[in-house]
């Protein structure tokens, strides 16, 4: 039976969504996020359901925490302060989609069914590439992933065209990589694309999520332990850097590491050896280093958050990923793809778009970037309702106006009565006044468009 982890501080949610899964599920829960890390590190799950708002640690921080684990749970975020930036901020992190409370049962029975088939057909293809590569199948280890196909990566923005030249021809060398692009862009595609191209392809490639890895245990995660180091170091752990010898690390928001993981990682870049926690022996590593951030590095030197000595050592070649708000011509190509790819792995037969859905996303801010418009793709395949994803069958958030100027992707801070004015305004304004279209387009009915008419004047 899957094993299902929720985490909510509500006792009534935890024992109610507890109730409605237990006949299908094994459930297990935790009223907080450190409760919740300690259970996690003492088991595994196959799907994490977590409330945003806690006291204490937020829910945001539980997924963190869950996509480092090496089983890589299916995670859904859920929440009674539904909008748009805390959905956008949970896929972000790794969510496979979120909802908001009360929930509804049915609804997450489907989102947890979707979001555990996408888990095991990643593990599944996880597994036969292990097979050919003649490794054993044994998920924690890392293992070199498939070799990418052109068809991988899309698009013929000319920065993005340039980018990966510049990719191309720093790949067969062994030069430090820093990949520069906000959150979602495909920072580790990149650096994916950068090591299937270089002469430790069949190598392992290791990626870490520095920011989901817990401050007090980054270093250890990063470089081992001996056994007897601390408390509870009861046998000698390797780290993620000799998990990847002879391969390539990347190490992925570097911006988030800890002064004193800073000092080791500067002792690395300068002699390829490592110290395990506790230990007294230098290991001499095979190890090439590419990293990525979304935060200003220069600006964390100059504030003494960051060392200018490591920063200069790992900036050996800047890469700047475009946001995809500066990729326009690749948004349609993009969602193309990513629909076929989605219809296909749910054997949805031939979905396609409408041109004026597309014209729609065309013009959306898309704060999320790329993995925010592969969430759309998948939901968008999973819960359509022809075969012909149609302007009214998208969600009211791609009609907010937004401000797309060059400083800024976030939506503008409204009022929830000014912002459903907005939208409403807005959709009404394109059916040209017809309240039964504009309800369609905003997804409720023309009853409860009236109310809000009613409420809002």
């Amino acid at each position: 039976m899957r094993s299902i982890f929720i985490v909510d501080d509500e006792k009534h949610t935890r024992e109610g969504l507890t109730l409605a899964l237990s006949d299908a599920y094994d459930v297990a829960s935790a009223a907080n996020a450190d409760e919740a890390f300690r259970l996690m590190q003492a088991q595994e799950f196959d799907a994490v359901i977590t409330d945003l708002r806690m006291s204490g640690k937020d829910g945001l921080s539980v997924i963190d925490f869950a996509v480092a684990r090496p089983e890589r749970p299916a995670c859904i975020m859920m929440t009674a302060y539904g909008t748009i930036n805390s959905a956008v901020e949970a896929m972000k992190r790794g969510a496979s989609d979120f909802l908001t409370k009360p929930i509804n049962i049915d609804r997450l029975e489907l989102v947890l069914a979707n979001a555990l088939k996408k888990r095991d057909k990643a593990l599944a293809q996880a597994a036969l590439n292990a097979e050919k590569i003649g490794e054993s199948i044994e998920p924690k280890r890392p293992r070199a992933p498939q070799a990418k196909t052109p068809e991988d990566i899309v698009g013929d923005d000319p920065s993005f065209k340039n980018l990966l030249k510049t990719a191309l021809k720093v790949a067969p060398t062994s030069a430090t990589v820093t990949i520069l692009g906000e959150t979602g862009t495909g920072k580790e595609v990149v650096a994916e694309f950068i090591h299937k191209n270089s002469p430790r392809k069949t190598s392992p490639f290791v990626a870490v999520h520095c920011a989901a890895i817990p401050e007090n245990l980054i270093e250890s995660e990063l470089f081992g332990y001996e056994k007897g180091a601390f408390t509870g170091a009861s046998a000698r752990k390797i780290g993620k850097f000799e998990s990847a010898n002879g391969g390539t690390i990347f190490l992925d928001e570097i911006g988030e590491i800890n002064p004193q993981t800073q000092v080791k990682l500067l002792r690395f870049l300068e002699t390829k050896k490592i110290g395990r926690l506790g230990g007294v022996v230098e290991i001499p590593l095979d190890v090439r280093l590419l990293c990525a951030t979304n935060r200003n590095l220069k600006e964390m030197v100059k504030k003494g958050e960051f060392r200018e000595d490591l920063y200069y050592r790992l900036n050996v070649v800047e890469l700047s990923l475009p946001p995809l708000r500066k990729r326009k011509n690749d948004i349609a190509p993009l969602v193309n793809f990513y629909i076929k790819k989605y219809a296909l792995e749910n054997s949805a037969g031939n979905v396609e778009i409408s041109k004026d859905a597309l014209e729609v996303l065309k013009n959306y801010a898309w704060p999320g970037n790329i993995r925010e418009l592969r969430n759309f793709c998948e939901n968008a395949v999973v819960l359509r309702s022809s075969n012909t994803i149609k302007k009214e069958d998208l969600d009211a958030r791609f009609f907010e106006i937004t401000d797309t100027g060059a400083d800024s992707i976030e939506t503008k801070t409204l009022s929830k009565k000014e912002n459903d004015l907005l939208l409403i305004e807005k959709a009404l304004k394109q059916t040209n006044g017809n309240k039964t279209e504009a309800a369609k387009l905003l997804g409720i009915s023309r009853r409860t468009l009236h109310r809000h008419l009613r409420n809002l004047v």
